[in-house]
């Protein structure tokens, strides 16, 4: 049995008020949906879907923080 990884997600909504997710870690691993149980869903689907393309993790990346600015 393979041991669990644990991935960070961005969320954030776009103007048509659809839930946009990616995952930093995994380059080009993005998804979107209408809700966010839906979203997670698909995040889990194309993380898997990232790892067995063989793309590889940038363990490097933790989450510090999001901030927002106007300006």
């Amino acid at each position: 049995m393979k041991s669990k990884r644990t991935f960070t997600v961005v969320i954030e909504r776009d103007e048509e008020g659809y839930y946009v997710a990616s995952v930093p870690a995994l380059k080009g691993c993005h998804t979107q949906a209408r809700t966010l149980d839906t979203l997670m869903k698909r995040v889990r689907e194309v993380v898997e879907l990232c790892l067995e393309d063989g793309k590889e993790a940038d363990n490097q990346l933790k989450l510090i923080g999001i901030q927002q600015i106007s300006v």
